[in-house]
C-alpha cells in the first residue's frame, strides 16, 4: 500500500496529522492545501482555500488521491467532504448533515435530548427577550453560547447577571458573530472537570482514539479571555476505567448510533468535550473534526500505521481495524501572538525553531506561520504549538518546555502552567 493522502487546512492540527501521516509505512504522499511552513516539511502544499469545495475537489482528483482527510470545520459545514464523495474520492469526515454536530449546538443538544445522550439542560433562543427568560429560569453561573461556528470564542460563562444579557445581545441584537449568532444556547452551568474524547467512526462501528484535556484561558491560573487554546496533555489521569467506559459506551458510541438511527451517514471522528459531572459524564459541545491543540497531543503518541485505519473509516468499513496510543504521554504548549485573543501584530520572524526541534522528544508544529523572504514569521494568534513526549506527563511537560525556551518571536506570550497540576498529581500514563 502507497496511499496518497491531502490533508485540509493549514493549522496546527493539519501540522501533527501531515507529520503522523508523512511517517506511516502505509503512505506514499502527503499533499496538504494549504498547508503552511511547517506543513511544507512533511507534505507537498497547494495554495488552495479549504472552503473553495469545487477547487479541492478538482485538486483531488486531478491528483489522484486515494484518502481526503479534513483538519477544520469550516469545509465540512460548507459540504467539502459530500463534494469529495460525489466524485468517487475517499474522504474522513463527515458530510455536510453531519457536520451539523458541531455547526449547530442547538441541533446537536435537541440530538442528545432525543436520544438519551446525558447533557446539561439548555434553551435555544432567537431574541434577547426569551434569552433573558432562559437566564432566570436556569439560573447562574450564566453560559451563553453562539449556536454556530465561532473559532472556539463564542462562549461566555459569568456570575454577572447584566454581562450574560450583553452576550445575549452582543450575538442577538450587534450581530458579533453573525449568522453563527442568529440563535443563541442558554446553558445550565456543569460544575467537575473537564476532559475532550475523541472516537472514530464509520456510520455504525465505534473505534475510541484516546482523551486529552485542553486549556481554554489565554492566561496562567485558567484566568483571561476564552481562546481557540493554549495547551494540552494526554492522557488524562483522573479518567478512570468506569468512567472512560460512561464516554465511550454511553456518550461517543450512542452518539454514532444517534446519528444512524437519523439517517445521517457520519464518517469521521466524534470529538465530545465532556464535564465530568458527580452524576457522570455529561456532554458540553461536540465538534466534528479532531481538536486543536488536542491532534497535537494524540499524533504523537499513535503508533503503528493509521492512515489505513482512516481509510477503512471514509470507506465505511472499520470492522477489525483501530488505533493503538503509546502508553506514555504527550504535552503541548502554545506560543501565540502579543495580545491574543485580541487584536494583535503579526509578521515578525520566529527564531530558535531548529534549536527547539534539536531537543530529544520535542516536536515543534505549526499553527499561524508564514514564509517572508525565506524566514518563517507569525501570521496568526495562535503560533505554533510546542509538543513534547515522555514516559510520564511530567516528564512530557519538562520536554515541551525545554523545547520552547529556544523559540522567540516579538509579542510571543504563552502559559507556564500547562499540564502543571496533572504532573504534580502524578500523571503517569
Amino acid at each position: 500500500m502507497s496511499l496518497r493522502v491531502l490533508v485540509i487546512g493549514g493549522g496546527g492540527r493539519e501540522h501533527a496529522l501531515a507529520w503522523r501521516l508523512a511517517r506511516d509505512p502505509d503512505v506514499g504522499e502527503v499533499l496538504a492545501a494549504p498547508g503552511n511552513p511547517g506543513i511544507a516539511a512533511e507534505a507537498r502544499c497547494v495554495p488552495l482555500e479549504p472552503t473553495d469545495v469545487d477547487a479541492v475537489a478538482d485538486l483531488a482528483e486531478r491528483e489522484g488521491v486515494d484518502l481526503v482527510v479534513v483538519g477544520p470545520e469550516a469545509p465540512l459545514v460548507a459540504g467539502l467532504a459530500d463534494a469529495l464523495r460525489a466524485r468517487g474520492v475517499p474522504t474522513f469526515g463527515p458530510g455536510r448533515d453531519g457536520a451539523r454536530l458541531e455547526g449547530s449546538k442547538a441541533w446537536a443538544k435537541a440530538l442528545c435530548e432525543r436520544h438519551g445522550i446525558p447533557t446539561g439542560r439548555a434553551r435555544a433562543v432567537t431574541s434577547v427577550a426569551d434569552g433573558v427568560r432562559a437566564l432566570e429560569e436556569l439560573g447562574p453561573p450564566y453560559v451563553v453560547k453562539a449556536d454556530g461556528l465561532a473559532a472556539g470564542k463564542g462562549v461566555v460563562v459569568t456570575e454577572d447577571r447584566d454581562r450574560a444579557v450583553q452576550a445575549l445581545e452582543d450575538c442577538l441584537l450587534r450581530g458579533a458573530f453573525g449568522r453563527a449568532g442568529a440563535t443563541v444556547l442558554v446553558e445550565e452551568h456543569l460544575e467537575g472537570r473537564e476532559v475532550s474524547a475523541f472516537a472514530l467512526t464509520d456510520g455504525r462501528r465505534v473505534v475510541p482514539l484516546g482523551m486529552a484535556q485542553d486549556f481554554k484561558r489565554a492566561l496562567d491560573g485558567d484566568a483571561g479571555p476564552n481562546t481557540g487554546g493554549m495547551g494540552a496533555y494526554s492522557p488524562v489521569p483522573f479518567v478512570d476505567g468506569a468512567t472512560a467506559r460512561a464516554i465511550w459506551e454511553g456518550v461517543l458510541a450512542r452518539t454514532a448510533e444517534a446519528l444512524h438511527a437519523e439517517g445521517v451517514a457520519y464518517r469521521g471522528v466524534i470529538y465530545a468535550g465532556l464535564m465530568l459531572t458527580a452524576e457522570g459524564p455529561r456532554v458540553l459541545e461536540f465538534n466534528c473534526r479532531f481538536g486543536d491543540p488536542e491532534a497535537q497531543v494524540l499524533m504523537p503518541r499513535v503508533r503503528g500505521p493509521l492512515a489505513r485505519t482512516l481509510l477503512a473509516c471514509a470507506r465505511g468499513d472499520l470492522e477489525g481495524v483501530g488505533v493503538e496510543l503509546d502508553g506514555g504521554a504527550c504535552v503541548t504548549v502554545v506560543a501565540a501572538s502579543g495580545g491574543y485573543p485580541r487584536p494583535h501584530e503579526t509578521g515578525f520572524e520566529i527564531e530558535g525553531l531548529e534549536e527547539a526541534a534539536r531537543v530529544a522528544g520535542a516536536v515543534v508544529f505549526h499553527a499561524g506561520t508564514a514564509l517572508r523572504d525565506g524566514r518563517v514569521v507569525t501570521a496568526g494568534g495562535r503560533v505554533l504549538a510546542v509538543s513534547g513526549l515522555g514516559d510520564t506527563i511530567g516528564q512530557a511537560r519538562a520536554v515541551a518546555y525545554e523545547a520552547l525556551a529556544r523559540i522567540r518571536f516579538r509579542g510571543m506570550h504563552h502559559r507556564s502552567d500547562i499540564a502543571a497540576a496533572a504532573a504534580a498529581e502524578g500523571g503517569a500514563a
